[in-house]
């Protein structure tokens, strides 16, 4: 056994949860970048598009994280693809995150009022001007705290990459335990940082959310 003091464990997972970090906004960015290319190709109204991202969208909500980890890690080397558990992590969260997002921001389009649709087709204007001029900016406030409010669960999420040998916070903790046998003292140290990621995002989603209701 090796003896740690408890600031050595919380240094060692302090360091860890950079990886954390990193990894929650490469699956924010690029799940966001993938969500709203989806949600305008939805929009767009193209045949077949519709249905498309909807079965990509169900796809992803309605199986666990889990095993999209696992497809990502295990599925592309039966391809012949090699991949590194930071690859299938990213790959794995970033399709995970936006398709969710592109269902929230999807409830957020929908809920401009048809006759704002109307009237920006009765102006002539095209389908990129009609978003980019009527319906992206009114859709922004109404998206903004439940998309900020997301990334809690993008941070969570990132401690089901430990399955697949990706060292981030929870697996550091996993490793300083095994090494230590203080699983009280190490999970505890673990879920302190955890709550210190994602407690201020959940409060700023709140003030944001009361900040656009009044602003309304």
């Amino acid at each position: 056994m090796v003896e740690f003091s408890v600031w050595d464990i919380f240094r060692n997972l302090l360091l860890a949860a950079r990886w954390t970090v990193v990894l929650s906004l490469i699956a924010f960015v690029g799940g966001g970048i993938v969500g709203l290319l989806l949600l305008v190709a939805r929009l767009s109204k193209l045949r077949g598009m519709n249905t498309l991202v909807g079965g990509y969208v169900q796809l992803f909500q309605g199986t666990p994280l889990l095993m999209q980890l696992f497809l990502a890690y295990f599925g592309l080397a039966l391809f012949g693809i090699k991949t590194s558990a930071w690859v299938a992590a990213s790959v794995a969260l970033t399709l995970y995150t936006s398709a969710f997002l592109t269902e929230i921001w999807r409830g957020c389009v929908a809920a401009i009022p048809k006759g704002q649709w109307e009237a920006g087709q009765s102006l002539a204007l095209s389908f990129r001007e009609l978003l980019q001029h009527v319906v992206v900016p009114q859709a922004l406030k109404i998206a903004i705290p439940p998309t900020v409010g997301f990334l809690v669960q993008v941070v969570k999420g990132t401690a089901l990459a430990s399955v697949i040998g990706f060292i981030e916070l929870t697996k550091a903790g996993t490793m300083i335990t095994n090494a230590t046998f203080k699983p009280f003292v190490v999970y505890s140290c673990v879920a302190l940082l955890y709550f210190a990621l994602c407690f201020p995002v959940s409060l700023y989603a709140r003030r944001l959310e009361r900040k656009l209701r009044n602003g309304r």
